[in-house]
């Protein structure tokens, strides 16, 4: 045990967390030249194509030092704030981590508050400034800053650059002196912590694990604490690049399980695997559930696919812990879910992997956030309110509550007049202001989560010429003035367009959506009116006007009777036909409602 050590890579985003995972690899020989591509661990395409790391990926790397060689369990996280329970759950497998800084953009928001995680979970932290060969970076003012944060002596910040190499010797030399090996008993029942599984279409359910007791060995059985079923740990292995089978993993090692497993509800993340025979007493303090922040449906286009999507939900789940979802059904789009995701980019990642890896084609609905809503009736139950029409009628609604956060954003000091009056505008509370260096201010505003939802974090890399960065975290429910905005077709309410907004803002998001919708629909045959109402109250309306034939072409001159009675039959026709037409929303109609600021 005292040649292993468990660390994982946390930063900022684009800090160069990827890019010095590969220098690791190369360093250590984990990797044939053959084998060599830029961001080796990012294997999704997804995560290629947009250079983001979207999942954690674990791998183990040997290092001879001083004539012993030592195992490395190496685990690269992402940056984004939306994949911050990736980081939460790899932290929880680690004893210590290496705090990348970026030497020219200095300590940015998401740096802050993944240490913060780190630290409660009592990692070894390791600075490392990397990017140092850049033109632009600034070396000793940004080590002061990291040791001004995390209070430790300036020779211990390592310099280094992933794209050189620079440093990579001393990191190695770090993790080995500076992150205590994994404690726990050898010679005690089995204690297994899970976490991250992902599901392989031939092989069932791969569990990766890490041993905190005991040891586990192939063909053991075995028992998962949450669910109480037990396997037969068929095979069992480390991670190198690819599987590497092994008899046995004992205390402190990395690795992954394959029981054949079918059903993906049967592993869940942060749970226990323990011997069946010899089961040990208490489970392992896994990690707290997600709280989604942002809600949408999903529907498949044809209802037909229903389960096919169900089924292709629970595997994504499997790979994505972070991803909630519940059956719901919809008036205008049928059966569908109900899904809960960590912020905009993750539902956008979800729905590219749902068309990627499954083939699935989906409609997604406006996206908002859980409210609890009161009624006047005693005793004061609250009702939580997913969806915008479960809010009950305005006249039984004695108050709404939202759920806010506390955001910080830290820039620079010349846009602090842009960005605060782009939180002002979102109703938005500033609570301090702190100068980091004479250039560099970190702002704390309290904000509802549901105007940061959409197009918050784009507006703010405006504003602040891409400067600014930002994160938050949730402070609990406080009561607004809010009403819903409901659409109506052709007098007929469309459900999946409804929206909870302030109503300060109600009659201008009715209006915008009023003329984003007549952009969008096609013209049919007759006139549609598209109306904006606050329950029976219209507070908008735009009409599309109907393509109309032009029935008196054939009669020149002569009585005008004979047109009138044209003229007449047809406005009959039209009547009749607006009576029973239905008019077909494009999907483009859905999302056009989320970009009513572009």
């Amino acid at each position: 045990m005292k040649h292993i050590r468990n660390f994982c890579i946390i930063a900022h985003i684009d800090h160069g967390k990827s890019t010095l995972a590969d220098r690791l690899l190369d360093h250590t020989g984990s990797v044939t030249e053959r084998e060599k591509q830029d961001q080796l661990l990012d294997s999704m395409d997804l995560e290629r194509e947009r250079g983001i790391t979207i999942k954690s990926h674990a791998i183990q790397m040997e290092y001879v030092y001083e004539g012993e060689t030592y195992i490395l369990n190496l685990i690269d996280t992402p940056g984004h704030v939306d994949f911050s329970y990736e980081v939460s759950r790899s932290i929880a497998a680690c004893e210590g981590a290496l705090l990348v800084v970026d030497a020219a953009q200095s300590i940015q928001a998401q740096t802050i508050s993944n240490l913060y995680l780190a630290l409660e979970n009592d990692l070894e932290i390791i600075p490392v400034l990397n990017k140092v060969d850049l033109p632009s970076a600034n070396p000793e003012e940004v080590t002061d800053d990291i040791v001004d944060l995390l209070g430790c002596k300036p020779e211990e910040v390592i310099p280094a650059s992933g794209k050189t190499g620079l440093g990579v010797d001393a990191i190695l030399k770090a993790i080995i002196e500076r992150i205590p090996a994994p404690e726990g008993d050898p010679s005690a029942p089995l204690q297994a912590l899970v976490f991250d599984s992902v599901y392989n279409p031939f092989r069932g359910v791969e569990t990766y694990f890490r041993v905190m007791n005991g040891k586990i060995h192939k063909g053991q059985h075995i028992k998962f604490v949450a669910t109480g079923k037990k396997y037969h740990a068929d095979e069992i292995g480390t991670l190198k690049l690819r599987q590497m089978p092994r008899q046995e993993i004992r205390t402190g090692d990395v690795g992954y399980l394959i029981t054949g497993i079918k059903e993906a509800r049967e592993v869940k993340v942060g749970d226990t695997i323990t011997d069946a025979a010899n089961t040990s007493p208490v489970a392992i303090a896994g990690f707290e559930d997600v709280k989604p922040m942002v809600f949408a449906g999903i529907y498949p286009v044809d209802t037909e696919d229903f389960e096919e999507l169900r089924s292709s939900m629970e595997k994504l789940q499997l790979n994505d812990a972070s991803l909630v979802f519940t059956a719901e059904s919809s008036a205008a789009l049928g059966f569908g879910f109900r899904c809960g995701f960590l912020g905009m980019l993750h539902m956008e990642i979800i729905q590219e992997r749902l068309e990627r890896e499954f083939d699935m084609t989906v409609i997604t609905t406006v996206p908002n956030v859980s409210y609890l809503a009161y009624t006047n009736k005693e005793p004061e139950t609250p009702l939580v309110v997913n969806n915008p029409s479960d809010l009950p009628e305005p006249s039984t609604l004695s108050r709404v509550e939202e759920p806010y956060i506390k955001a910080t954003i830290i820039t620079k000091a010349d846009y602090v007049g842009n960005v605060m009056s782009l939180c002002i505008d979102k109703r938005g509370q500033i609570t301090g202001q702190t100068y980091l260096t004479q250039d560099r201010v970190e702002l704390n505003f309290d904000m509802p989560l549901a105007e940061i939802v959409f197009d918050f974090y784009d507006r703010l890399k405006t504003v602040s010429r891409g400067y600014a960065s930002f994160d938050y975290s949730p402070i609990g429910m406080r009561t607004s003035k809010l009403v819903r905005v409901d659409i109506l077709l052709n007098g007929q309410m469309v459900d999946a367009l409804s929206a909870l907004v302030h109503f300060d803002n109600a009659q201008h998001i009715g209006k915008k959506m009023c003329e984003k919708l007549k952009e969008l629909i096609p013209r049919q045959q007759f006139d549609i009116p598209i109306q904006a109402a606050i329950g029976a109250k219209i507070i908008s309306r735009e009409t599309i006007k109907a393509l109309r034939k032009d029935v008196t072409a054939k009669c020149y001159g002569g009585d005008i009777s004979r047109k009138r009675k044209l003229l007449e039959k047809q406005k009959k026709g039209k009547k009749r036909m607006r009576q029973v037409g239905n008019v077909e929303i494009p999907q483009q109609a859905f999302m056009a409602v989320l970009k009513l600021n572009d």
